[in-house]
């Protein structure tokens, strides 16, 4: 299979491109504009196979997305592509608007007209692969039963309004244009080659440094952690044998609080490297909480789990010392991203 994978270069884009290249014959182009997020480190250990390619392209540029089509001529997509950060998002929702929903719109219309040229046993097996977030869904109370597919939308971030719209237009092309279109929603991502502005990778780096470990309100909001390598080999069953007008969602059942979180990549970094100064517990400080900061979230993969014949492998304890491990051997790539590109400061703090 022919594979162009937009944002390839991202956190959870970058591990499904070095799962396609480890454990399959896929071939795939890698469509990433290369944002701050993005980094060609994430994707090096493959970058010189003859099945891997590189363009360097903004998928909101339509006229350059129709010329990748017909150049690569593939047999799937999976869009992965999207500014991700909620504190962002409120700092700027612009980008995201862009980003999102224009660009995913851009895509969709090149794919459309790349699938009306095609025959009709390639129109038949196309599938346009586009990967969402649980956040669409808002929020969940303590004792609300977790998402499933059937949950109704309720955005109520820049971030998440800018995804379901996303998600709304690709069903759309599939009902309307007939383009085989399905998508997944996912829990929050963990793992290694995570940009450290989100909290797993923020506050590991924060504690190895021996600085302050920010946690919103009284670290209450309850996420379901999902690792990325296990994220990666869903998505790659889902867009191998998913159904058009599907969607999975994708998760691992691990809610934790994020004090809960913060607390365990402490115990894991005193126990890897221990700290002179004393447990690393010390350095967390409650701070104002973000503005409309949802409680909850939480996914059954009951559906996914059964269609794809897929289910997480890592629990939540594995792959959180994997991760802390990670950014413990890999100081030079993250230290470069604190003294150029993002230093820690607190983002998502306007209202």
């Amino acid at each position: 299979m022919r594979i162009l994978l937009t944002g390839g270069c991202g956190f959870i884009g970058s591990a499904v491109v070095r799962h396609l290249i480890r454990n399959t014959e896929h071939s795939v182009l890698n469509v990433d504009c290369m944002t701050y997020a993005a980094s060609e480190d994430t994707v090096s250990e493959v970058a010189d196979d003859p099945r891997y390619s590189h363009a360097r392209a903004n998928i909101v540029n339509g006229v350059e997305m129709q010329r990748l089509f017909e150049e690569y001529r593939p047999d799937a997509v999976m869009h992965l592509a999207a500014e991700s950060h909620v504190d962002r998002s409120i700092d700027g929702p612009g980008v995201f608007i862009q980003t999102n929903i224009v660009g995913t719109y851009s895509l969709l219309e090149a794919a459309r007209k790349y699938w009306n040229t095609l025959g009709d046993a390639e129109k038949k097996t196309f599938r346009f692969h586009h990967i969402s977030t649980d956040e669409v869904f808002g929020h969940l109370e303590p004792n609300d039963p977790p998402f499933t597919e059937t949950t109704p939308y309720d955005p109520r971030s820049p971030y998440s309004a800018s995804k379901a719209s996303s998600d709304h237009l690709v069903r759309a092309w599939f009902h309307t244009y007939g383009l085989p279109t399905f998508v997944t929603n996912t829990t929050n991502n963990y793992g290694i080659w995570h940009f450290p502005e989100k909290l797993i990778p923020l506050v590991t780096i924060n504690a190895i440094e021996g600085r302050e470990l920010p946690v919103y309100g009284k670290g209450e909001n309850v996420r379901d952690w999902l690792f990325v390598e296990d994220h990666a080999e869903a998505l790659v069953k889902a867009v191998e044998i998913g159904k058009p007008g599907e969607t999975y969602a994708i998760g691992a059942r691990q809610p934790r609080t994020n004090l809960e979180v913060v607390k365990k990549i402490c115990a894991v970094l005193d126990e890897l490297q221990p700290d002179p100064a004393g447990p690393r517990e010390r350095l967390i400080r409650f701070v104002t909480d973000r503005p409309g900061h949802d409680f909850r979230y939480e996914i059954d993969p009951s559906h996914a789990e059964k269609e794809l014949d897929w289910k997480a492998t890592h629990d939540f304890e594995s792959g959180l010392r994997k991760t802390v491990q990670w950014y413990l051997d890999n100081r030079a790539w993250w230290e470069g991203i604190r003294s150029k590109r993002y230093t820690g400061q607190r983002l998502g703090a306007s209202k």
